[in-house]
Parts: C-alpha cells; sequence; structure tokens
C-alpha cells in the first residue's frame, strides 16, 4: 500500500534576495520605503542567493537519497533557487519544476514595499489593527493574514498527499510558507508556531526536513527531523543569511 505522505518531505526557503538586500538598507537609513524597482513576484535572487542556492544543490548532490519531486512557489527569487539547485546536482538534470500558485509569498496588499516606520507612519490605522489582532490574523486591505496563507497551504498539502505518496519531495518557497507548513503539518497552535517565529527568521536556502513515521498516529504521519539547516552553506563557506523578505517589516 502506498503511503499517504512522501518519504521525506524537504521544505526550503529561497536563497538571498535583492529584496532581503534593499530592506536591509531602507531600515538602515530609516526609510520609509523599500526602494525596489520589480514587483514582489519578480525580484531575484541577490549574487549571494545564487551562491547559497548553489551550495544546496551541490550538498544534497552528494547525499543518498534527492528529491525526485520539485514544487517551487511562482516568485522569481523562488524558481531561480529551484533551477540553481537543480543545476548543482540537487536533483536529477531532468527534473521538472512543478510551478504551485498556492506557495506564494504572503501578500501584503497596501502595506506593499512599506518598512515598520512606514506602516506606523503612513497608514497607522493598520498598524494598530496589527497590534490589537496580532499577525495571525491581521488581513492588511488588499492582503493576506497568516491563516489566508495556512488555508491554500492545506489544499496543497492534499495535492501532494494524493499525488506524490512515498516519494521525496522538496518544496521551495517563502518563510512564511515554511513556518504555515509547520503549524499545519505538526498541528501546532497559534501561540506555538508564532513561539517558533520569535525565535529568529528562517535562513535564507534553510532546510526543514520530514520524514514519513509508519507508527506515528493511526495511519503515519510526517514527523519533524530537522528545522532550518544551514550545513549545505557552512561545508563551503557561503555566508547565511535570514533577513526576511523585502515586505517582512510590513509582513505578517
Amino acid at each position: 500500500m502506498t503511503p499517504r505522505w512522501p518519504s521525506i518531505l524537504w521544505v526550503v526557503r529561497h536563497g538571498q534576495s535583492a529584496g532581503n538586500v534593499a530592506r536591509d538598507e531602507a531600515h538602515a537609513a530609516g526609510a520609509l520605503r523599500i526602494a525596489l524597482d520589480h514587483r514582489d513576484v519578480d525580484v531575484p535572487l541577490s549574487d549571494l542567493g545564487r551562491e547559497q542556492a548553489t551550495a544546496l544543490g551541490k550538498w544534497f548532490a552528494g547525499r543518498e537519497v534527492r528529491p525526485d519531486v520539485m514544487l517551487a512557489s511562482p516568485y522569481l527569487r523562488a524558481r531561480e533557487t529551484a533551477e540553481l539547485f537543480r543545476d548543482a546536482g540537487g536533483c536529477a538534470p531532468d527534473e521538472p519544476i512543478c510551478i504551485d500558485e498556492r506557495l506564494r509569498e504572503k501578500e501584503f496588499g497596501i502595506l506593499d514595499g512599506l518598512t515598520t516606520a512606514g506602516v506606523a507612519e503612513l497608514i497607522p490605522d493598520q498598524a494598530e489593527f496589527r497590534m490589537l489582532l496580532g499577525k495571525f490574523y491581521h488581513r492588511p486591505p488588499g492582503g493576506e493574514s497568516w491563516c489566508d496563507v495556512i488555508l491554500r497551504l492545506r489544499s496543497l498539502l492534499d495535492t501532494v498527499s494524493l499525488h506524490y505518496g512515498g516519494r521525496p519531495v522538496m518544496i521551495v518557497a517563502h518563510q512564511v510558507v515554511v513556518l504555515c507548513l509547520r503549524y499545519i503539518i505538526e498541528n501546532l497552535s497559534e501561540e506555538e508556531i508564532l513561539a517558533i517565529d520569535k525565535q529568529g527568521d528562517v535562513n535564507n536556502c534553510g532546510v526543514t526536513e520530514y520524514r514519513f513515521d509508519p507508527n506515528t498516529g493511526k495511519a503515519g504521519a510526517l514527523v519533524l527531523s530537522a528545522y532550518n539547516v544551514t550545513a549545505p552553506m557552512d561545508e563551503v563557506a557561503t555566508p547565511v543569511t535570514s533577513a526576511p523578505d523585502a515586505l517582512v517589516a510590513a509582513r505578517g
């Protein structure tokens, strides 16, 4: 009988993006807006982000088990990470990268492109709503709450379960996606996932790994075996970065 879940599920945040760099510069300068000429969906990897993605692929190339299913967010930085990972031998060279819109970054709506200071000064009511509701439930106009992201990821996991049972699967996406998948797979509470989030940002190209355990629960389950691992970068002395995405200052 084919297991319900993948044999291994890796969830990877994309490499450092140009947006991460621009965000750091905006905060250092005390700016209200992040200087980006792209839509969020079109923000590419930085040079360092490309190195991180390549290091990740080379590391997986030497492992006994590599992913034979590749799923990625449609955002450019995630697609580039998956492609560089594949080019470096992380999976078979002819392995297709399946783009799934449900893996996209959390949508920020009217907060798009603002720093924390920018939200407080330009849209103070939204800063107040976020403080009152908390990041888990706050939905900015035109944007998403964490709950909205979780809803679409539940649908994604149904697809993974239906089509990829028993296979090693990798997902390349974004920080909020990594955390929301943990919330679903591990059946966490709001308080538990926000406590994990508070401990620090998910590293660029950090690897979260689940393995299927047939003895967990009534029919087996995915069990967390590693979270936010940066061994691939450590082995080749590639700098590790964990800055939030460019819009994370305003991110839910």
